[in-house]
């Protein structure tokens, strides 16, 4: 009798979907963007996660997106972390199982991982309840994360490597982000998955000259970096940052000649991510500069949260940089494609634990049209293109080499900078509703 109030169907059930990650939505975009495709097709979409920081204005004023924050347990903080691990385990499997089998009867359950554990073993058993479809997108592997903190020997890491490899061949369908992931999760796990490769949304463009004048003037209230200086503030004809001028008698905005370079990174200041490599490389700029090299000045705009963020600003703080500034704002959903669109080049640290995910960061800077300065791991190679799209770095010192090689000629766009730009303009691939459209729609029709 309780089963089959559970998997008791109406109307509505086949147009409903619960689209579940165990991390904050606000830093999900590829979660957003998936709640946001299916509200398109017409699903009634239960969007279940973590509520830290605001989602995107399209998701949280969809009708058909309903949002169910659930929150981050911790576990017992006294004893031995195995102990932590453990009691957080069962409450966060409490946790959801109880909101999964509290709403109304869904069609299929999406879920992201990592992070996983508790919730793809919680998510299936749910839907063997109900009698729904199953469905992981794979963005990494949660064990290879973990070992970046606790080493690969370590028996929570082996633990979690477990579990996956237990849990996660159960699902009816499996997405993931590379097809290197692909390869390697039908080879070492069995698993027949669907590459979605990351896609920019139709936000991610190049921003026109008066929205980034006034982005750089909002952001110029909190952080000195983006405001004009000196002289320019005696013009009283004009609305001056850093960066832009506006003529108040016609409103017209245009580029300063002398403004710097404007660099631009985001991070969740995290194990995957060493910043102390772009740091370096900002100290080797200041060095060239200081030395003769004709160089523009640089503005470097550093976006996130994450459990590292303080370190790093310590470290920035004590930098001696006269030339190279550097903030670290968190930016609103609808600020951060309106700061990549206004940027003359783009920096990704990301190292991908396990050598198979691709940064969405970058899929989003170069839907801006951003080049971008990546660092070298496996499978990046499907993503940037060295010397067409942006340049691959293994270190500090040749990072700094590149941002002398493309800035030499700044802010004239006929060096190799503007040839990348130029690259991404005539190569605009795939959007994001297209892609997903060919690739994740016909998985839920199947099961209709």
């Amino acid at each position: 009798m309780c089963l089959r109030r559970l998997r008791q169907r109406d109307g509505g059930s086949d147009r409903r979907v619960c689209v579940l990650v165990l991390g904050d939505i606000g830093r999900s975009p590829r979660m957003q963007y998936h709640a946001l495709s299916l509200s398109k097709h017409g699903y009634q979409v239960t969007f279940v996660g973590f509520l830290d920081s605001k989602p995107h204005q399209d998701v949280l004023s969809e009708e058909k997106i309903q949002i169910v924050a659930i929150s981050e347990v911790k576990g017992v903080q006294a004893g031995p972390k195995l102990l932590t691990y453990v009691t957080k385990t069962i409450v966060q499997s409490v946790q959801i199982l109880h909101v999964l089998l509290s709403m109304e009867l869904q069609a299929h359950i999406l879920m992201q991982n990592p992070p996983g554990l508790p919730g793809v073993a919680v998510a299936w058993v749910v839907c063997i309840l109900r009698g729904s479809t199953f469905i992981i997108d794979w963005h990494n592997y949660g064990y290879t994360i973990m070992a970046l903190s606790l080493g690969a020997s370590h028996p929570v890491v082996r633990l979690a490597k477990w579990y996956e490899h237990l849990f996660g061949p159960l699902a009816s369908h499996s997405l993931c982000v590379t097809n290197a992931m692909k390869g390697d999760l039908l080879k070492n796990w069995g698993i027949k998955a669907t590459t979605l490769y990351d896609r920019p949304a139709s936000i991610f463009r190049e921003t026109p000259l008066d929205l980034q004048h006034e982005l750089f003037v909002r952001l110029a209230e909190s952080h000195p970096q983006f405001r004009a200086t000196g002289s320019d503030l005696k013009e009283t004809e004009a609305e001056t940052t850093v960066f832009t001028v506006r003529n108040l008698g016609n409103g017209e905005v245009t580029l300063r000649s002398d403004r710097p370079a404007l660099l631009v990174s985001s991070t969740s200041w995290t194990e995957d991510e060493d910043f102390s490599i772009l740091l370096k490389a900002l100290e080797e700029y200041e060095d060239f500069i200081r030395g003769g090299v004709s160089l523009p000045s640089l503005v470097c705009v550093i976006t996130g949260k994450g459990p590292q963020k303080e370190h790093y600003k310590k470290l920035i703080s004590s930098l001696n940089l006269e030339h190279v500034k550097i903030c670290t704002p968190w930016l609103e959903a609808e600020d951060y494609p309106l700061l990549l669109g206004s940027a003359d080049l783009g920096v990704c640290l990301h190292k991908s634990s396990s050598g198979l995910d691709l940064p969405m960061k970058v899929v989003d800077m170069f839907g801006c049209c951003l080049p971008v300065c990546a660092i070298q791991f496996d499978c990046l190679q499907e993503l940037v293109k060295h010397e067409e799209n942006g340049l691959i770095f293994r270190d500090s010192v040749e990072l700094a080499e590149q941002l002398k090689s493309l800035l030499s000629e700044f802010p004239s766009l006929d060096g190799r900078l503007g040839t990348f730009k130029s690259n991404l303009r005539a190569s605009r691939g795939q959007r994001w509703d297209d892609n997903w459209d060919q690739n994740v729609l016909p998985l839920l029709a199947a099961h209709r």
